[in-house]
């Protein structure tokens, strides 16, 4: 097969390194891809949401599987313009359509469908701009700690979690009357905080029938402990120790089942991937929310631990016959760091020459905002690069992951220190 990956990050570079160890796979594309694809497929310099030249690309190319890493395209509908179309309807493609990808690209719609369908998650009330002083009231009228979501996209950081009232009422006007997220924020859910503990749990599905694939847990916010802003993710561990097979029989019966079955009942013919955000309470699953694509940097600890040849699965899932997949995952741990520029995720700078360390089979080193200038690596995003450790024990895989970022040169680096480190906690109480 010849499989075109669209996207530039960690993700996509985790797909494509993955892709390129199948039999199944002749030619592989990436558009637009970066400094880490381009040493393993061909990078075509391609915008993501440009539709016109994907499709030119994929007939000139004689693409036969094509893999949609980010949301914006997915939200965009890339999936229904390549069913619209004569020449691409009967190209497989892994992704939803534009009514699918309301599970990411609209929060209000997302929590309308959990409702709907029963699926656990935290009570929410939606506000927009001409309801912002009912919205502030309402931040007045419950107690802390408050959740603020931007209802679109928002890159990751559409959320913001105060104790205090005043900020959250900062927060909500800086989002609906100041547009922080642009139209993103036109819609704002203010929700019931969760306590508990947080991981990811992530399902390919056919529109029918369905595998989950590794869980993991990834570190949000930008400083050591969990402070600071929020950002795209500064690292991710799988699998997740408290994750136990009794509470993810739960998040099966609870949510999978729910999730896939509402799509169907909506008549919402659902290809690709269901990232789940959950909360662990108390042992039981409560989703935070959707995604419709593979996590980052979740993909550089999940897919390095499948084993299962991936272009069979994503063909299958594309064909529609999933069920006749055995899905083959390691009990190794794999363990990611992410580096990301001085700044992030607030202003940061690009074309910093990179030094990189030397990788092996259980070292992994996977690009996300690089670039190549003269032949060289450079900085070329917030997230630059991420690191993937895998061992027999949590504790080994922390320790490859944040040495191998320790060696990563580029002026301004940083990443977090502290990458799995709570979970060694709990295992060791």
């Amino acid at each position: 097969m010849n499989i075109l990956v669209i996207g530039s990050g960690g993700r996509e570079h985790t797909l494509t390194w993955k892709l390129a160890q199948s039999k199944q796979c002749s030619k592989l594309f990436v558009a637009p891809g970066n400094a880490g694809t381009d040493e393993i497929a061909l990078n075509v310099d391609i915008s993501v949401t440009d539709f016109e030249a994907i499709k030119k690309l994929v007939l000139d190319e004689k693409i036969d599987l094509v893999v949609v890493g980010p949301e914006a395209p997915l939200v965009a509908g890339i999936v229904d313009f390549f069913k619209a179309d004569a020449d691409l309807k009967n190209i497989n493609i892994v992704g939803p359509d534009a009514a699918g990808a309301q599970l990411e690209g609209s929060k209000d719609f997302s929590k309308d469908f959990m409702v709907k369908y029963g699926v656990p998650t935290a009570f929410s009330k939606t506000f927009n701009k001409d309801s912002l002083e009912e919205g502030k009231a309402y931040i007045d009228a419950n107690e802390g700690p408050y959740v603020l979501k931007a209802d679109g996209l928002a890159a990751g950081k559409g959320v913001i979690i105060t104790e205090n009232a005043d900020e959250a009422k900062q927060s909500l006007h800086e989002m609906l009357a100041e547009a922080k997220f642009g139209d993103a924020s036109s819609k704002v859910l203010i929700e019931q905080f969760l306590t508990g503990i947080e991981l990811s749990v992530f399902v390919l599905t056919d529109g029918k029938n369905y595998v989950i694939l590794p869980e993991a847990k990834d570190y949000k916010r930008i400083g050591e402990g969990d402070t600071g802003l929020n950002t795209g993710g500064m690292g991710a561990v799988s699998p997740v120790p408290f994750a136990t097979e009794d509470f993810l029989s739960k998040v099966e019966e609870k949510v999978v089942k729910p999730t896939l079955e509402g799509l169907q009942k909506e008549g919402i013919h659902y290809v690709g991937f269901i990232f789940i955000g959950l909360m662990n309470q108390g042992g039981e699953p409560q989703v935070i929310e959707y995604n419709v694509r593979m996590g980052d940097p979740e993909t550089q600890v999940v897919f390095p631990r499948i084993q299962t040849d991936v272009a069979k699965l994503f063909k299958a899932a594309a064909e529609g016959t999933l069920n006749k997949i055995k899905l083959k995952v390691t009990p190794k741990t794999a363990v990611t760091s992410v580096v990301v520029a001085g700044g992030y995720p607030e202003t940061y700078k690009k074309g910093d020459k990179m030094d990189l360390p030397e990788g092996d089979k259980d070292k992994l080193i996977f690009h996300a905002g690089t670039a190549l200038q003269d032949g060289k690596v450079v900085t070329n995003g917030g997230r630059v690069m991420a690191l993937t450790g895998m061992a027999k024990t949590l504790n080994a895989a922390v320790k490859k992951s944040q040495s191998m970022a320790r060696k990563v040169k580029y002026k301004g680096k940083y990443y977090r220190k502290d990458i799995g480190q709570d979970l060694l906690a709990l295992i060791q109480k």
